[in-house]
């Protein structure tokens, strides 16, 4: 039982499996960055209490799920969306789909993805993949993070679907309802949206710990990490930021550059040249994210200790608020026809 479906990898999960997805069933205009703009997957946020592999939890995009559910939604395409109590019925309702011939998204746990290195495996809850088929005992696995197509066993699928702790999976599957055709004004008007909420989500939600402002109150929090919390677990805190970034994010800021190559692509629907003014702003934020984890980098390894590291790690965290802060302004006052 094998669907003909195209594996095709991209830089981020969640981004790759939208894709592929909506590609499968009939909507070839939507590439990665595009999914990532109409979803508005661009964000970041410090939980501090919130504890993942014994450190803050931080995130530099949207909850997962949002950028399916939002692109779909965006784009009129309905979906379907479950969660089981139960292994069996979870894995049921996977075989009747496959049996459809219908590809289905899963919310997984690394920890246990066998064909991960070992390095990339821990305890984190809300990666995406495509299973798309089943021979004999193993399902078949499109990973968008994965340059080929793999395979998991019925026991290990089971395992990382329904994987403890922070964002426990409980089985989530999900899938387009059916093909569907997307016109260039619905693409025009998903692009608007994703846009406003981007802004919404970075500018102007209250509170110190989510958008610009999170970025900004992690900066000052790291300025005093190394007093509070010793040099060793501060270390750690910079640590997990780093993973969050660049293990469990596309790398080195990849967020940025991926909104950045969204506002590019966007202009090719509405051609209004702020979009392509705009969009090096974020990609010299991708820089700065990239420099800031050789500098948190430096210090959980011990080569960099001083408190005017700490201080350093601190102000890359506030010049990148400032320019994320100044782009999406700038995106506020377009005015759209």
């Amino acid at each position: 039982m094998k669907i003909d479906f195209e594996h095709v990898q991209a830089a981020h999960c969640e981004n790759g499996v939208t894709k592929n997805l909506l590609r499968f069933n009939g909507v070839d205009q939507i590439t990665e960055p595009l999914a990532f703009g109409i979803g508005s997957g661009l964000f970041f946020i410090y939980i501090p209490l919130l504890k993942i592999n014994n450190g803050p939890a931080f995130a530099f995009r949207t909850m997962p799920g949002n950028i399916f559910k939002r692109t779909c939604k965006s784009l009129g395409i309905p979906v379907v969306r479950k969660k089981f109590s139960s292994r069996e019925k979870a894995e049921k309702f996977l075989e009747e789909r496959l049996a459809e011939g219908k590809p289905v998204g899963c919310q997984v746990g690394v920890y246990y993805l066998s064909y991960f290195p070992k390095e990339y495996r821990f305890h984190f809850n809300a990666h995406n993949l495509v299973v798309f088929g089943r021979e004999d005992d193993n399902y078949l696995i499109s990973d968008p993070v994965m340059e080929t197509t793999t395979s998991l066993s019925k026991y290990e699928l089971e395992r990382v679907r329904f994987a403890k702790g922070a964002l426990a999976p409980r089985g989530q599957l999900y899938y387009p309802k059916s093909n569907v055709s997307v016109s260039r004004e619905q693409i025009q008007s998903g692009i608007k949206t994703g846009i406003r909420r981007n802004i919404r989500d970075m500018l102007y939600i209250p509170g110190n710990f989510a958008g610009v402002n999170g970025i900004k109150f992690t900066g000052k929090k790291i300025t005093k990490w190394r007093d509070k919390l010793g040099e060793q677990k501060a270390g750690m805190y910079l640590a997990q930021l780093v993973r969050m970034q660049e293990e469990i994010g596309t790398g080195g800021g990849g967020f940025r550059f991926i909104y950045g190559a969204f506002l590019q692509e966007a202009h090719a629907f509405i051609p209004n040249d702020k979009l392509l003014e705009i969009s090096t702003q974020f990609t010299k934020a991708g820089d700065l994210w990239r420099s800031a984890a050789v500098q948190a980098a430096g210090i959980y390894k011990g080569r960099l200790q001083t408190q005017e590291d700490f201080n350093d790690m601190g102000e890359f965290l506030f010049q990148i608020a400032d320019l994320e802060k100044q782009a999406f302004t700038a995106l506020s006052k377009i005015k759209w026809q």
